[in-house]
């Protein structure tokens, strides 16, 4: 069993993703499991609905009866999710006791780019010294640091390790994402 975290999709009841998903958080903390179940989340993006000649902006589940869990897998991890109520299985497991097979690093890039939570939030987040993963262009997929930040240009000069030596780098805000 690797140490490593992963996202799994977890199936729930339909129209009961926010209630398992605060009963899961709930029980990982009570259990002292927030080190192996780091983050839960539903995935939804923001749409605007027209009604009656009214722009309405709603929350709209990308994939209704599912919830996507940030976890290490381990026997007392992979027990906690199982049992939380709401929950009826992992996607991925044959069953049978049959640990569940996470997500793809690039299925889960897509998933969170589509629902905004691989962006940085200039105003609140975005400071220097703030680690910060690369997620396009050249140096995607390095981790760096960020040493100014030139918002009128839309864009950072970070510190990466290339070749073992710290180096700048200049790239645009939208190619970077929260560490």
């Amino acid at each position: 069993m690797d140490n490593e975290k992963r996202w799994y999709v977890v199936n729930t009841y339909s129209g009961h993703e926010s209630k398992v998903k605060e009963d899961l958080e709930m029980r990982a903390e009570s259990l002292g499991m927030q080190d192996n179940i780091i983050q839960v989340i539903i995935p939804e993006e923001k749409v605007i609905e027209e009604k009656n000649g009214v722009k309405k902006e709603k929350m709209k589940k990308l994939f209704p009866g599912y919830i996507l869990v940030e976890m290490v897998m381990s026997d007392e991890s992979w027990y906690v999710v199982r049992n939380t109520k709401g929950v009826t299985g992992f996607i991925g497991s044959s069953g049978k006791g049959a640990k569940p097979t996470p997500l793809q690093p690039e299925e889960i890039e897509r998933i969170l780019d589509k629902i905004g939570a691989n962006s940085i939030d200039v105003e609140t987040e975005l400071e220097v010294g703030v680690k910060v993963k690369v997620n396009d262009g050249p140096f995607k997929g390095m981790f760096g640091t960020v040493d100014s930040i030139d918002l009128e240009n839309n864009k950072v000069t970070v510190t990466i390790d290339l070749f073992g030596q710290d180096t700048q780098v200049e790239v645009e805000l939208n190619q970077i994402q929260k560490a």
